[in-house]
């Protein structure tokens, strides 16, 4: 069996493991701890302890082909295509971001300006160094640090404008509130592609500090 058809019978068997996505359940898969530390009308304002996950940066025509791509990359090292031929269980949610290359500003959502870092969580129980090496050097492994997130929730479309409305309305969300945003925003998608659109788990985030005199 080659190591390609190994890692999609992975990918197969994950989905018939979690089919009950369709109807917006996800069987059981591990997602990152967090503590809802306060309220912003529908946004959480979350902390999250550190956590390793599986990055890689796509630049494709679109939003949606590069987090394609970016998944079957991913995909790929997690169901085996790594230095210990180690399947890794799938966690959620996938994350994207963007990953600044040979950029000035203003930020652009081009592909000649911006490229896409898709983002896998870990399971807790993998460290640094017990976590398996990636075989592609596409594939990199980090420490992501605790941090805080504010936090919203959606489901339907998960589209490039989709997620810049929400992103939006985060932002502005917390202009009144006594949070404010300290990094980039973030979009977390929980359910493969083909579950429910409205039962759809999406969420879009940003790092968040208390402002001045804010407590």
């Amino acid at each position: 069996m080659t190591k390609t058809t190994k890692t999609w019978l992975g990918v197969a068997s994950s989905v018939l493991l979690a089919g009950c996505s369709v109807f917006g359940y996800r069987g059981g898969t591990e997602t990152p701890d967090y503590t809802v530390v306060d309220q912003v009308s529908d946004i959480e304002i979350r902390e999250y302890a550190p956590r390793l996950a599986a990055d890689t940066v796509v630049q494709a025509a679109t939003v949606e082909k590069s987090r394609d791509q970016g998944f079957k990359r991913l995909a790929g090292y997690i169901f085996g295509d790594n230095q210990a031929s180690e399947e890794i269980a799938m966690t959620a949610p996938v994350a994207q971001s963007s990953e600044k290359i040979e950029m000035t500003a203003p930020v652009a959502q081009t592909a000649t300006d911006r490229g896409w870092r898709i983002r896998f969580f870990l399971p807790s129980r993998l460290k640094m160094a017990t976590a398996p090496k990636p075989t592609s050097d596409a594939v990199t492994l980090h420490e992501v640090p605790g941090e805080t997130y504010a936090v919203s929730r959606f489901s339907g479309s998960r589209s490039d404008d989709a997620v810049n409305t929400h992103i939006a309305q985060l932002t502005q969300a917390l202009a009144d509130s006594r949070w404010e945003t300290a990094g980039q925003p973030i979009a977390w998608f929980y359910d493969p592609p083909w579950t429910l659109s409205f039962l759809r788990r999406n969420e879009v985030a940003v790092p968040v500090e208390q402002k001045e005199g804010g407590a």
